[in-house]
């Protein structure tokens, strides 16, 4: 079992930057594969990137590759994610997500626990 709590959402000008920070709770964090997913009005959730449970293989959506920096402390059983040069068309409700394998890791189906979501805004 993993209880998942994120922080670090907020509203943001577009060209700037926030840290999205995502704390578990249970002893076996560095065994699961971590995400973030997002949530805009009115569409589906989607992929935003991922994480192994090493820390050692990242992946992210195109649309913000080079942009947001997925990244682990398993020593802490946190995962952050780093997001720069914030666009108006990233607000959204931003998820963190654990998974027990790294498979499959942009399906959120593949993720068997959720945090609450954390709100990201961006204005124009």
């Amino acid at each position: 079992q993993v209880q998942l709590v994120e922080s670090g959402g907020g509203l943001v000008q577009a060209g700037g930057s926030l840290r999205l920070s995502c704390a578990a709770s249970g002893r076996t964090f560095s065994a699961y594969t971590m995400g973030w997913f997002r949530q805009a009005p009115g569409k589906e959730r989607e992929f935003v990137a991922a994480i192994s449970a090493s820390g050692g293989t990242t992946d992210y959506a195109d649309s913000v590759r080079g942009r947001f920096t997925i990244s682990r402390d398993n020593a802490k059983n946190t995962v952050n994610l780093q997001m720069n040069s914030l666009k108006p068309e990233d607000t959204a409700v931003y998820y963190c997500a654990a998974a027990r394998r790294w498979f499959r890791w942009i399906h959120s189906d593949e993720y068997a626990y959720w945090g609450q979501g954390t709100q990201v805004a961006v204005s124009s």
